[in-house]
């Protein structure tokens, strides 16, 4: 975009590096000078916060890695020493698993707010694509992780959850056994999952780095979804945005040190502090409560097969959203209707999260499969039927004039009268 400065180097060194490695023009067009719209408020600080988390999260697996044992004779014991013998081990231990937490309330707001404002929408289609396949890697790194300290809930969960492998037809069995590495969950299962789960964060940062070229490329959505049309409505990415996500990163780690410091297994389980124990089975086994809600869906279908293919595709579809969305307008805050069934839609995906956490009887099945519908039925009936029926509310002709019109009543244009809320 035109009217924001570009990189010019100043000292000697930097000219001659400049010429043959333009790594500074980079990082300034991409971190300093990258024009971004003007009206972006604090729910667009979470994609700082996922990078930040996912630095947090590489760091410290990377040191506890260097006192894991991944064997299951040890492994529960490697994990108790870390806590009690390392020197800060405790702390090391408490901030990657209440980071793993935090990182994913982190990516369900973002998730949640590219739903809301449509950031899903052309030419924004990649982009989004590669946001669905890091919150995969994300679940699939998680997932192993919650195996590694081998207590009772990591040895049942990856009982449990590799089983449903054994669904697929002709290679179901096949895949299980690979995934064991034998006939049971055993030490190979830890080795692979050990080494799986120190992998997959290199493979995620591979994709975030796509992540934000496709987002460079297109640039960002906004509250409006109107795209910027000229210098007026955009700010240089520095100091704006960089101060804005700052703030909130500081924010968010304070809240993130609360847990740490004060309740750091609150959103853990209490049975993984007991050794894995392959002849006692728990009384109810559940994952990690960010897994909750597609738990729930799991359970909620009687068939196997079809529980499976139900937890995959309420994922997968994300996916599609960009065309199974056949309305031309982006923001929520255009399309009455819209925003209406996507809370409800926000709803419906807690309370498949709280139904995911309780044993599967009565009323709690029938709920699930209530709520089970309605996650399906929002992709696949009410997205494709609202671009066709939905009347929106007029579009600001440029972020600009949305900006400078906030407060006044509704048709109102140009400058706010003297006294207005700006």
């Amino acid at each position: 975009m035109s009217g924001h400065p570009t990189y010019q180097p100043q000292s000697p060194f930097m000219k001659w590096m400049e010429r043959r490695l333009p790594i500074a023009s980079l990082v300034y067009s991409s971190f300093i000078a990258y024009p971004t719209p003007r009206n972006l408020n604090y729910w667009w600080t979470f994609g700082g916060i996922l990078t930040f988390m996912l630095a947090v999260q590489m760091v410290t697996g990377i040191v506890l890695a260097m006192h894991y044992t991944p064997n299951v004779n040890l492994a529960f014991n490697s994990v108790e020493g870390i806590m009690r013998d390392v020197n800060y081990g405790w702390l090391l231990r408490y901030v990657h698993a209440t980071g793993a937490s935090f990182f994913f309330v982190a990516v369900y707001i973002h998730i949640a707010r590219g739903m809301y404002y449509g950031s899903y929408k052309e030419p924004r289609e990649v982009l989004w694509i590669l946001g669905v396949i890091l919150f995969l890697l994300m679940v699939a790194t998680g997932f192993m992780g919650y195996v590694l300290p081998w207590g009772q809930m990591s040895f049942w969960a990856a009982t449990v959850i590799t089983n449903l492998f054994s669904a697929i037809p002709a290679v179901g069995h096949g895949i299980v056994t690979w995934l064991w590495g034998g006939f049971a969950v055993g030490n190979p299962t830890l080795n692979r999952f050990y080494s799986l789960h120190y992998l997959l964060p290199f493979v995620i940062a591979g994709v975030v780095v796509l992540h934000i070229w496709a987002l460079h490329m297109v640039g960002q959505n906004n509250p409006t979804g109107v795209e910027p049309k000229d210098e007026k409505d955009t700010v240089a990415f520095t100091p704006y945005a960089t101060v804005k996500d700052a703030f909130f990163v500081g924010v968010f780690c304070i809240v993130f040190a609360y847990f740490i410091f004060y309740i750091p297994n609150y959103l853990g389980h209490s049975d993984n502090y007991i050794p894995a124990n392959p002849s006692q089975t728990p009384t109810h086994i559940v994952p990690e409560w960010y897994y909750l809600p597609f738990y729930a869906i799991l359970r909620a279908i009687p068939s196997k097969l079809l529980g499976v293919t139900a937890l995959a595709a309420s994922i997968i579809v994300l996916a599609f959203m960009p065309w199974l969305d056949t309305s031309a307008v982006r923001s929520a805050n255009y399309r009455p209707l819209y925003r209406q069934f996507l809370l409800i839609f926000f709803a419906a995906v807690i309370g498949l999260g709280y139904l995911g956490s309780q044993e599967p009887v009565g009323g709690y099945v029938l709920a699930a499969r209530l709520l089970t519908a309605y996650y399906f039925a929002f992709f696949f009936i009410i997205l494709p039927l609202l671009g066709l029926v939905e009347r929106t509310k007029p579009l600001p002709k440029s972020i600009s004039e949305a900006v400078l019109t906030k407060g006044l009543p509704a048709g109102a244009s140009g400058p706010p009268p003297k006294g207005a809320k700006v």
